[in-house]
């Protein structure tokens, strides 16, 4: 996995490219900035950004937006060691496919880590149960009909009632559907066009927001 770090703090930024080599993570580039990180971004191709929010010129969010509509292959995930609740939301909905905060466990963070290069959202399972609770807030039901081409099929539906009730990884979606997990895959690219959307964290969000999937309340979030 290619990764760009992205944080103004050249200390931190050498400490976790020596973490990140040490774990056959190939770290392509550093920024001091959000500027920088979109420039790099462009000139690298990175598989992932590791993006902190407050930096100076350009911050986080602002660079993940840029990032999220000009490369939508490259993936970003907030590392940051804000855990206020407004800016995990902001980075879910700017396209974030993740949020880490710093004091996480190196052994939860390479796992998270690993999971984003298969698709998977890079949230604690505590950050997660937080962005179901906030979109889960009732809101207008979006329409669909048989005549609406961005409609869901059954099938892509059953996906993305799996993935609300916290079944994110191919793997597990493919096992419980008892599919392939390329037919998994062809499931959730088509989801993700239909809904005009750009990771499976941001599908999540938008299924509860606009109430495409009943979740019970007592519904855990696995990563």
């Amino acid at each position: 996995m290619r990764i760009l770090i992205a944080d103004d703090h050249a200390l931190f930024r050498d400490a976790l490219k020596s973490l990140l080599a040490a774990r056959d993570f190939d770290v392509v580039g550093e920024a001091a900035n959000g500027r920088e990180a979109v420039d790099l971004a462009w000139k690298l191709k990175p598989d992932v950004v590791l993006m902190d929010l407050s930096m100076p010129e350009v911050d986080g969010l602002e660079a993940t937006k840029q990032l999220t509509a000009e490369l939508p292959d490259v993936r970003v995930v907030v590392l940051t060691a804000s855990d206020d609740d407004a800016s995990l939301f902001e980075a879910i909905k700017s396209g974030a496919r993740g949020y880490l905060v710093k004091d996480l466990e190196s052994s939860d963070f390479f796992n998270l880590l690993e999971g984003v290069g298969r698709g998977e959202p890079a949230l604690t399972p505590a950050l997660a149960r937080k962005v179901l609770e906030e979109f889960a807030r009732p809101r207008r039901r979006a329409s669909s009909t048989q005549d609406d081409p961005d409609a869901l099929t059954q099938r892509e539906t059953d996906v993305l009632e799996l993935m609300v009730q916290g079944v994110t990884s191919n793997r597990k979606l493919a096992q419980a559907l008892e599919v392939s997990e390329n037919t998994v895959k062809f499931h959730v690219r088509n989801i993700l066009d239909k809904l005009h959307l750009n990771n499976r964290a941001q599908v999540v969000a938008y299924a509860l927001r606009n109430r495409l999937i009943e979740t019970p309340p007592d519904s855990d979030f696995e990563c």
